[in-house]
């Protein structure tokens, strides 16, 4: 005889309540914003390590031993997710960075296991951009040596030479890897009336027509910049892009930008062109062995 009930009323006379489904058990390698933690946990078992102001990246062995029981994991950029952490982690099926990009994070390892890595290009290229131009700007007029001067109590009145620095309008601006965040900071410059060339590994003519930008060979653009900044990602073959030749090629008085990566510029070779006047100076957002900064 057919059921006078539908489905879910045989359920409920039942007094049968079914097991709520599992949420996935997601380890997060440091705090970010509450918001999102929140979010998160909406559909995941989430465990936030921790670490505090004094130790704000993880290590290899802490992420080994934290992503032990993990299924997705949601890491930061700079924090070592090496073959060694995913081998260790048995149970892992997603691993997630907030970072515009993966370099911290061994794919091959992952792909090996076809673990899915996704990351979130373009939801800071105007922030870094804002940033790029900022840190131009302060190189170029000597702004944290000023500043650095007057809260030391040494300003005892205006003087003409003093921090005097490099006027950026009207000057050329070599971008290197005329992505969406180099296409942002060449707008940027538009509005101080530079010059703008650009090297990447294909030419761009939207950019040209949009910004009046030049493609020209790499070597070229360190010729004749003022200023050459760096938005190229990081592989095997832009690891020590910015060598102690490459510098070489660049104008006396240019400054070097780099909001890339850090290993984009052989920091030892940059160090030696700066003490002995190679260029002018240098603006460094990121740091070739970060967190350590060789001082």
């Amino acid at each position: 005889m057919r059921s006078l009930f539908t489905p879910r009323e045989c359920i409920e006379r039942s007094g049968y309540t079914p097991a709520p489904m599992a949420k996935p058990r997601a380890v997060m390698t440091r705090p970010v914003a509450k918001e999102a933690i929140d979010l998160l946990r909406t559909r995941c078992e989430v465990r936030v390590l921790e670490g505090g102001e004094a130790k704000p990246l993880p290590t290899v062995a802490e992420l080994v031993g934290a992503m032990r029981e993990a299924e997705i994991a949601y890491t930061l950029p700079a924090h070592p997710f090496t073959k060694e952490v995913i081998d260790a982690a048995t149970k892992l099926r997603l691993i997630v960075t907030m970072g515009t990009g993966y370099d911290n994070i061994d794919v091959v390892a992952a792909r090996s296991r076809s673990i899915p890595v996704t990351y979130a290009p373009g939801i800071l290229d105007e922030t870094t951009a804002d940033g790029t131009f900022g840190l131009l700007l302060a190189t170029a007029r000597r702004i944290p040596e000023a500043e650095r001067y007057l809260r030391a109590g040494k300003w005892r009145g205006w003087g003409p030479g003093q921090f005097v620095g490099h006027d950026v309008h009207g000057k050329t601006l070599g971008i290197v890897g005329i992505g969406r965040i180099g296409r942002a900071v060449a707008r940027r410059a538009r509005g101080f009336d530079m010059r703008i060339l650009y090297h990447d590994i294909r030419r761009n003519e939207d950019v040209e027509r949009e910004l009046g930008a030049r493609f020209v060979p790499l070597d070229e653009l360190l010729g004749e910049a003022d200023f050459v900044s760096l938005h190229v990602t990081l592989t095997p073959e832009t690891r020590h892009l910015i060598d102690e030749r490459a510098l070489a090629k660049m104008k006396r008085g240019a400054i070097l930008i780099n909001a890339s990566r850090g290993p984009v510029v052989d920091e030892a070779a940059l160090a030696r062109a700066l003490r002995d006047g190679v260029i002018a100076g240098a603006g460094l957002d990121v740091f070739e062995r970060e967190p350590a900064v060789d001082r």
